[in-house]
């Protein structure tokens, strides 16, 4: 697991919807931190900071080190549980992050990244990818930036499913294991393939004769 990010944030002692707009003017993000049998505080936080540090993450669901002035828990293992955004314009409106132990089970969104060309593409089949995230379980430690898995064996009409993921050590999903992940689909192209090296084949069959 990759070192996380460490933040810095303030307990927010203003609260309302106008005190929230008066801070996203100012830069300011407004969240609350919550869980792990601790108080629960309502904070602020640099916006284009949280920005940068979201964009290099795989998932909208990661482990940061938050440190909050003014608390009394100063430091914490907090887990961005959901970031709340204007749909249009994109700012920032809202995080709320779970405080978390080592020992805690948590639950996140994790991508599904397909890596190596399959053979059935390259005789003209087409890889359709149909699941890109996955709900996994796991201990902080554990958590995964994503999950990745080589399809290069899959022939035409090949598929890979739930089950065939690699999810990593401690790492579980409530997932049924037949739901398909991605398949090679057959095209055209592939069909042509096929004829082509079947033709080749009896050919050679006959050859030998």
């Amino acid at each position: 697991m990759a070192t996380n990010a460490t933040l810095q944030a303030d307990k927010r002692e203003v609260k309302g919807t106008s005190a929230s707009k008066r801070l996203r003017r100012e830069g300011i993000v407004p969240g609350v931190v919550y869980g792990s049998k601790q108080d629960e505080y309502a904070i602020q936080l640099n916006a284009k900071t949280f920005a940068d540090v979201a964009k290099k993450q795989s998932s909208t669901n990661f482990l940061v080190n938050l440190e909050i002035a003014g608390a009394k828990e100063k430091t914490k293992l907090a887990f961005v549980q959901e970031i709340q955004k204007e749909p249009i314009s994109g700012q920032l409106l809202h995080v709320d992050f779970r405080a978390v132990n080592e020992g805690e089970t948590i639950n996140a969104v994790v991508p599904i990244v397909l890596t190596g060309e399959p053979i059935g593409v390259k005789s003209g089949g087409l890889l359709e990818q149909l699941v890109r995230s996955i709900e996994i379980s796991c201990l902080p430690a554990d958590l995964p930036a994503s999950v990745e898995m080589s399809v290069e064996p899959l022939n035409v009409g090949d598929s890979l499913k739930v089950a065939d993921l690699e999810l990593g050590e401690g790492v579980s999903t409530r997932l049924n294991g037949d739901v398909l992940v991605a398949l090679v689909a057959q095209t055209r192209a592939s069909v042509s393939a096929g004829a082509s090296g079947g033709g080749d084949a009896a050919g050679e069959a006959a050859a030998a004769e």
